[in-house]
């Protein structure tokens, strides 16, 4: 559930581009970014993925480190009330976003393949997965982020998250992809 004191900005973020979506990325490298299909390739090829993470790349506890935990993990956030895009090169899944719901937001958490780490891709997949929650309808979204975390705090700046929350050894940020209907209906009835 939403706590009543999670803020959200006023202004929409955006626009943001919606799956799929292709680039090349710093490395040169062709990576396309799809909404997750509910394959077992694409299932598989997740399970690989996150089995390669680095140790030091996981924060708070996720991912989870041994097979069966993973796919347990997987087969939650996999679900059809989540979005979630996938960041491919070749059959080779290199990232991960999705938009958990909870309450009237969603909970966006990003991965980023250690490998293909600082090339772009990170910055590309979480704008498309905030496209993706528009076109379906997501108005509010949140994230936790580790406060050392300087690089992270800065690209969710740029993106337009706002931190919402400071107190603890994380930083809740949030960010409004939509007007809801009722403050619509405010603005024009303001007209």
């Amino acid at each position: 559930m939403t706590p009543p004191d999670r803020r959200y900005p006023d202004a929409p973020a955006g626009p943001f581009e919606s799956p799929p979506y292709s680039f090349e990325d710093r490395e040169g490298r062709e990576i396309e970014l799809r909404a997750y299909d509910g394959t077992d390739a694409e299932f598989e090829a997740l399970v690989s993925m996150y089995l390669e993470f680095d140790p030091s790349d996981r924060a708070q506890g996720i991912p989870p480190g041994q097979e069966s935990r993973v796919r347990e993990w997987l087969e939650n956030i996999l679900g059809e009330d989540c979005l979630n895009v996938v960041a491919w090169n070749g059959d080779e899944a290199a990232g991960h976003a999705t938009l958990v719901p909870d309450g009237e937001a969603y909970e966006l958490a990003i991965f980023v393949l250690q490998a293909y780490q600082q090339s772009g891709i990170g910055t590309r997949l979480m704008k498309v997965l905030l496209g993706y929650g528009y076109d379906s309808g997501v108005e509010k979204v949140w994230l936790t982020v580790e406060r050392w975390n300087r690089a992270a705090v800065s690209l969710y700046k740029k993106i337009g998250f706002e931190t919402t929350n400071s107190e603890s050894f994380e930083l809740e940020m949030a960010l409004r992809l939509s007007e809801s209907e009722s403050e619509s209906e405010s603005e024009s009835e303001k007209r």
